[in-house]
């Protein structure tokens, strides 16, 4: 489970592979099962012989974690499975699931101790055999070197795997060190004569076996109702809203499960944007996020809208994309609060003149609503062409009669330089196919260039009568 995040801390939670990740947790899992029936085995033997209540209850607590234990073994190697066709985000619940057992198993115990402690206080009855003294000490002293040291090894791969039954594996060690120390303080004080001091320890290590339940099964039950981990939905935002490109988040979602947080969340962006470029954006946070959170399965989904500070020009060309339509050329006129919107598009040059009519319409319909107030609207339709041709070279005499007469009409033109590159095709329609390269100095305007290259490819339709496409390049002139 995650805690106030500061900076980087989720991301410590997984630094292996995933292989290697599970073998660890197993492995661990099984030296805990191995340790705990170790323990259970010894306590309940000096218990029986001592007549301890502190050592049975300890005893009673050890075979709960050897259960656990067992418990937390085939929750690991269950959760490991992979996503399948019912269980869309895997099986690490079941650690959840698992932990939540354990939390009753521990409240049971706290209760059982309590009960048979008060029941001695009440008789005044200790029921201590001293003659077992130094062996009840030396047991509780190795099980808290042992469960030391599994608690540290627990603990140490939880943090690696984010593994909550492991988590709470090390918790119950952890709660045995305490305990058993409460116990050998309680033996103690026997020995000197104080008999009540065994219920009492009893009682003790009772309530903190409560305390350790109530701690556990907090954890799991947010983990089971999917509540966020705190600060992780803000350090997230924080990490989106530093990306260029996202305007806002309209939601963020965080659903820890086990190991693995998935991340859904919605952000907007300019509707002006390319798909493209808002696949990269999107990508970016992924990768930031990963970064910082390497477990994080990341869902996003992204919001279009309208910046106050887009034109009118972006505005044209945003709806057109939209109608799947690529407009160009656009120009505004403003005439008080009216607006005169001219701009040409490329129609699909297979369509009718009615189909072609209705597509632009449709698109007329939306701008209109876009913009508020009068508006008037010319559309220039352009041929989209999409065709694929075979071609063949000229002859060489056509081919010199063509490249001159491309020569003559650029000659008849101001400002067009160093016409080359000329290619000349023939389609299997006997039309010519033309492209070629112009230059002009460096300070010529792009309009004007427009102009010029247009007046060149009307001079060179005019000039040849079969030309069915010309293309000019231009570019700044290099000497």
């Amino acid at each position: 489970m995650i805690k106030k995040l500061s900076k980087g801390s989720y991301s410590d939670t997984l630094t292996q592979t995933p292989m290697k990740n599970n073998h660890k947790k197993q492995q661990v899992a099984l030296s805990s099962v191995l340790a705990s029936l170790l323990l259970t085995v010894m306590k309940l033997m000096v218990g029986i012989m001592t007549g301890s209540i502190g050592i049975i209850s300890e005893a009673a607590h050890s075979a709960l974690d050897f259960g656990a234990a067992s418990l937390t073994l085939f929750a690991v190697k269950m959760s490991d499975k992979p996503a399948d066709s019912k269980h869309h985000y895997g099986h690490a619940k079941v650690e959840s699931v698992s932990a939540l057992i354990e939390t009753g198993l521990l409240i049971v115990t706290s209760v059982w101790i309590i009960s048979t402690a008060v029941e001695r206080l009440i008789a005044g009855k200790t029921e201590i055999d001293v003659t077992w003294y130094w062996y009840a000490v030396a047991v509780m002293i190795i099980s808290i070197v042992v469960d030391f040291s599994r608690s540290r090894a627990l603990s140490r791969v939880a943090k690696e795997t984010n593994s909550q039954a492991l988590e709470a594996d090390a918790l119950h060690f952890s709660s045995d060190i305490l305990s058993s120390a409460v116990v050998l303080l309680g033996l103690f004080c026997v020995s000197l004569g104080i008999t009540w001091a065994d219920a009492v320890a009893g009682i003790a290590v009772a309530l903190l076996v409560g305390w350790a339940a109530f701690s556990l099964g907090k954890k799991t039950i947010d983990v089971l109702i999917d509540a966020a981990p705190e600060g992780l939905a803000d350090r997230i935002e924080e990490i989106t809203m530093a990306i260029g490109g996202v305007i806002a988040i309209d939601k963020i979602r965080v659903k820890p499960t086990g190991p693995q947080v998935f991340i859904e969340m919605a952000i907007c962006v300019n509707r002006t944007l390319s798909v493209e470029k808002v696949q990269v954006i999107c990508a970016d946070i992924e990768k930031r996020v990963r970064e910082e959170f390497p477990v994080g399965d990341v869902t996003i989904n992204t919001r279009p809208i309208a910046l106050n500070s887009e034109t009118i020009a972006e505005r044209v060309h945003v709806i057109g994309l939209n109608h799947n339509l690529h407009a160009h050329n656009i120009s505004t006129n403003l005439t008080g609060q009216k607006k005169h919107i001219c701009f040409d598009v490329e129609i699909d040059q297979q369509l009718t003149i009615k189909q072609a009519h209705d597509t632009v319409n449709a698109l007329e319909d939306e701008l209109r609503r876009e913009f508020d107030g009068e508006l008037d609207i010319c559309i220039h339709l352009d041929p989209l062409r999409n065709e694929e041709h075979s071609t063949d070279a000229l002859q060489a005499d056509e081919k010199e009669l063509v490249y001159n007469t491309i020569i003559k009409a650029s000659d008849g033109i101001e400002k067009i330089q160093n016409v080359h590159d000329i290619h000349i095709h023939k389609t299997e329609k006997e039309k010519l196919f033309i492209t070629l390269h112009c230059s002009f100095n460096d300070e010529v305007l792009l309009e004007e260039v427009h102009g010029l290259t247009s007046q060149l490819e009307g001079a060179i339709y005019r000039s040849l009568p079969n030309a069915g496409r010309v293309i000019i390049h231009a570019e700044p002139f290099l000497g």
